[in-house]
């Protein structure tokens, strides 16, 4: 299958119909030895990327490494998806994993979106390996840590090189909304905004305030 080229124009934009969302690990054991970010703020990131992912059906695949002993997905993206079970994997490289691969295929999507713990490995081998298969490969790095700042930095060097396309989960959720137009997305937005941009939410909170008592017109 040929590699993607659709790096500019439109078509390079991401949309709800056509990308498929895959977190990898987000797990007690990987979050033990995250020292790229702050632990709190990826679970923040992740969980409002999960939430945008369901309010713009986006299809989304968990999946954990050995569950049994780096412990099961934390409960605030299962609680996102919860009549869904992880895919439990034992390796490090989710993309040699059949079962994601399958997940993936069903849903027909090209444009692929990845976050995951660590970024230097269950990050980075599934995300190189993807982009031999034809994908138009995304990787959300606030959604993802490594075990150091220099592994998370490096591990991102390597995956743009290799033709994936680095943004933030904030920049995913308002390239799949892009027009305020599409009203029937605008509460997902509010509210993972709400929830989970800090200032940006609290600041549409006091906005909305506003509103109700007549103060703003």
């Amino acid at each position: 299958m040929p590699l993607s080229t659709k790096k500019i124009g439109l078509d390079a934009l991401l949309t709800p119909q056509t990308s498929v969302l895959v977190l990898i690990d987000h797990q007690p054991f990987q979050f033990a030895n995250l020292h790229s970010h702050e632990p709190t703020m990826i679970v923040n990131n992740v969980v409002g990327l999960a939430k945008a992912a369901k309010g713009f059906d986006v299809p989304t695949i968990l999946t954990t490494v050995t569950e049994e002993r780096g412990g099961y997905l934390v409960k605030a993206i299962q609680d996102v998806f919860p009549e869904q079970k992880p895919i439990n994997r034992t390796t490090l490289n989710a993309w040699e994993d059949s079962r994601v691969v399958e997940a993936v295929k069903k849903t027909g999507r090209r444009q692929l979106i990845f976050a995951a713990l660590w970024t230097e490995i269950c990050l980075a081998y599934p995300v190189i390996h993807s982009l031999a298969d034809g994908y138009d490969v995304f990787f959300v790095t606030d959604a993802s840590g490594g075990t150091s700042r220099e592994a998370h930095e490096v591990a991102v060097q390597r995956m743009i090189q290799a033709g994936a396309t680095p943004v933030t989960w904030m920049g995913v959720m308002s390239e799949w909304q892009r027009d305020w137009a599409r009203e029937a997305t605008v509460p997902a937005v509010a509210a993972v905004s709400v929830a989970h941009s800090g200032a940006t939410g609290v600041a549409y909170q006091w906005e909305m305030q506003l509103l109700k008592t007549g103060t703003k017109k």
